[in-house]
């Protein structure tokens, strides 16, 4: 190894060399050659190791050229002979950043009574520089997720022409609060009302892999209650649930309790819901808000590698007093046939419920059926066909019948923005007919975009 007094002598000779080499040819190449070679030999009389490639000189032309040419190779050997492989062997560091897998294979051997390998010993790593960066949340990460949709309609009736409706439009926010909870609440606006659909903070991770949801909810019935109006199959909830549940399907505040069984039956996954909200719901109780109990288990099976089917049950119930009461109990089922290579272009979902309604009013008892059949299907990327065929009971007084088909064809013009046309023919309780064709458009914007719920 070469002497710092070597070293000095050695950064003497070719300064003294290039000198009268810069004095009579003055080329770029050539002083950042010179500066380059002097940062080298700074770095490795301080005791480091100089990094990057060696010094290239431009082609030799004269003694002086050569001669420097010549010191620099000299300057290479010395910065090999002091940082190369026999120096790193000698006094290995195993906590530099960049040694991790040297250290770990020097433990492994140690462990295993076995002398290091050659590799171990001989390979060196250069020293990375680390860069600590502070994970503290700026002022705009506080700030919630926010989203927004756009529901407008065109519809055509007879008897009543034309009219137009910006049905509702929908403002989302969403943010995780800390590592247990997050929250969400989701406020409408339209041309009847301003409220809150939604608003409510749920908490997962609890013991029996709970999930609880406190607040404002759309309750678990069915497999399209949950839905909100805008991410539809059809532009309307279905008869059966405006009938017996509300025109908006029914939603309540109170606690949502989730979990998954922890038992299989023929490799399916079975979820179980129970609720216990205050809900508003004219059918059920008249007005006002009333108690009302919610229990659903819902199961699914993986039927083939295309293929899933889905079966759920739910009952719920309450009391307006001793004068007014009101059940339903309902069965659902789903089939999904979606290839996993052509997931995005083509699926064929079929979507069958049932519900009984039993309602009490001071001594009358009435009991009622409603159900709904739909079939949609996405034939390419952008285009989806659908139709759905209600037929309903009223859920009390006289008994009346009515039934509805609604077919419809659905295009994506982008992620954000769907058109629809929508058909509808409709048996009314009371006699007679109602036809309608609608467009609707519905626009997105923000993160979370035409979610179900």
């Amino acid at each position: 190894m070469q002497s710092r007094f070597g070293t000095a002598c050695l950064l003497g000779l070719i300064l003294a060399g290039a000198a009268p080499l810069a004095a009579q040819q003055p080329t770029d190449s050539l002083r950042q050659a010179m500066a380059r070679l002097s940062a080298r030999l700074d770095t490795l009389e301080q005791g480091g190791c100089p990094a990057g490639p060696a010094v290239t000189l431009p082609a030799a032309r004269d003694s002086v050229t050569r001669g420097l040419s010549d010191l620099a190779a000299r300057l290479e050997r010395v910065i090999a002979a002091r940082c190369g492989a026999g120096a790193a062997a000698a006094k290995p560091d195993t906590t530099a950043a960049g040694d991790d897998l040297a250290a770990l294979r020097a433990a492994a051997a140690a462990a295993a009574g076995a002398a290091p390998s050659p590799q171990a010993d001989t390979t060196t790593k250069a020293v990375e520089k680390v860069e600590f960066v502070g994970r503290q949340r700026s002022g705009s990460a506080l700030n919630p997720e926010i989203s927004a949709t756009g529901d407008l309609r065109l519809a055509a009736r007879k008897d009543h022409g034309l009219s137009g409706d910006a049905h509702e439009f929908e403002v989302a926010f969403q943010s995780t609060l800390d590592p247990y909870s997050n929250a969400k609440i989701i406020a409408t606006l339209s041309n009847e009302e301003v409220g809150i659909e939604e608003g409510y903070i749920w908490y997962t991770g609890l013991p029996a892999r709970i999930r609880a949801d406190l607040g404002l909810i759309r309750q678990q019935v069915g497999d399209l209650n949950r839905w909100h109006l805008h991410a539809l199959p059809e532009t309307e909830y279905p008869l059966v649930y405006q009938r017996y549940l509300g025109e908006d399907g029914l939603s309540g505040a109170g606690l949502s309790l989730y979990t998954t069984l922890p038992v299989s039956i023929a490799h399916g996954t079975h979820e179980i819901w129970a609720q216990g909200t205050t809900a508003s719901s004219d059918p059920l109780y008249g007005t006002g808000r009333h108690g009302t109990l919610l229990g659903r288990i819902q199961n699914f099976w993986q039927l083939s590698r295309s293929t899933y089917g889905q079966i759920g049950f739910t009952a719920l119930g309450g009391d307006h007093g001793d004068t007014l009461q009101g059940r339903v109990l309902g069965a659902d089922l789903r089939l999904t046939w979606r290839p996993p290579n052509e997931g995005t272009r083509k699926n064929l979902t079929l979507r069958v419920e049932g519900y009984r309604f039993r309602g009490k009013e001071l001594s009358a008892v009435t009991t009622r059926y409603g159900m709904f059949a739909g079939l949609v299907a996405q034939v390419s990327p952008r285009w989806i066909l659908g139709t759905r065929y209600d037929w309903v009971e009223s859920p009390r007084g006289a008994r009346e019948t009515e039934w509805q088909i609604t077919p419809t064809i659905t295009w994506w013009e982008s992620e954000f923005v769907y058109l629809r046309l929508e058909g509808r023919h409709h048996r009314l309780a009371g006699g007679g007919t109602d036809n309608q064709l609608v467009f609707q458009t519905v626009f997105a914007m923000g993160p979370h975009k035409h979610e179900t719920y």
